[in-house]
């Protein structure tokens, strides 16, 4: 029998709340001619919950509403019902520690590049996803990545700040190309040549005590990051936001990733040149993250 995680997304036990219904996970469908599939008007949104409370709900359902905007879609559903039907979907579905994905599409009513008749849809859908990263070297090392040929986008050209489902196409193509390599996740460059992020989550080093992370001007200010850079300050670390070259990474201490999905995941190679050691400070925020997640 086949195991949850290797069963196909359609094909699933468990309940799907879609446009304000909960309804059974194989009948949360799209017609073909849905304008998002088309023209990629989607956003989404990556959630995890632990010991049954969705960590920063309100935080990501803003962010949903935000995205949205930015691409000119309305959500007709408020702050408070989203985060409501987030929460009845994961007692629904029994699920206390897991993955919570809310998503808003424009439908099939209208076809062509122009949208303003097409209605925003919104589905929300939760289930087991323990743990995003399984390091290919095992589990007492950090990941392994490599530089894409591919860059972020220069920001006047892509709504970056927006969790846009489109954006997320290179993200697939990067990640294909570090798992064909034989490694665990990609790194991309700015359109500058500056580190920005991994395929699909932000980027952290450590150096002589003092943490440092580019600017997000080229990519999404994770939740995740946000939080992280926080609960760095209350532990007494410095945190600059900075501009870093690539090869400033053969000359640090740590490197480690940040994601709703990720968590906290430590890198200990890039390409052939950097080798690193899981190192205190990411070990000291993994435990602190951690802790803070379940705290209720």
């Amino acid at each position: 029998m086949a195991t949850a995680s290797l069963l196909p997304y359609d094909d699933r036990d468990g309940f799907i709340w879609m446009d304000g219904k909960m309804l059974p996970w194989r009948d949360a469908k799209l017609h073909i001619m849905t304008h998002g599939l088309h023209y990629g008007g989607s956003v989404f949104e990556g959630e995890r919950a632990y010991d049954g409370v969705i960590f920063k709900l309100k935080e990501h359902s803003q962010r949903l509403i935000k995205s949205a905007e930015y691409l000119d879609m309305k959500i007709t559903y408020s702050l408070d019902e989203i985060m409501k039907a987030s929460n009845e979907v994961l007692e629904a579905n029994g699920i206390t520690n897991g993955y919570v994905r809310p998503i808003a599409w424009r439908g099939p009513e209208q076809m062509g590049i122009a949208a303003q008749q097409c209605l925003t849809h919104v589905a929300i859908a939760c289930w087991d996803w323990p743990k995003y990263f399984f390091p290919k070297g095992g589990e007492n090392v950090g990941l392994a990545l490599k530089t894409s040929q591919w860059r972020r986008s220069d920001p006047r050209c892509m709504p970056v700040q927006s969790k846009a489902a489109g954006i997320y196409m290179v993200s697939t193509m990067v990640k294909h190309e570090a798992d064909n390599a034989g490694f665990d996740d990609a790194l991309l460059l700015d359109v500058h040549g500056r580190v920005a992020e991994s395929s699909g989550a932000n980027l952290f080093v450590v150096q002589d005590g003092k943490i440092r992370t580019p600017i997000p001007e080229c990519f999404l200010n994770g939740i995740t990051r946000q939080t992280v850079i926080q609960l760095a300050r209350e532990l007494g670390y410095s945190v600059e936001e900075t501009h870093i070259m690539p090869e400033e990474l053969k000359h640090v201490d740590e490197i480690f990733l940040t994601g709703t999905a990720a968590e906290i995941a430590p890198v200990s190679k890039i390409d052939d040149v950097v080798n690193l050691p899981i190192g205190p400070v990411t070990t000291k925020l993994k435990d602190a993250y951690s802790a803070l997640v379940r705290r209720k």
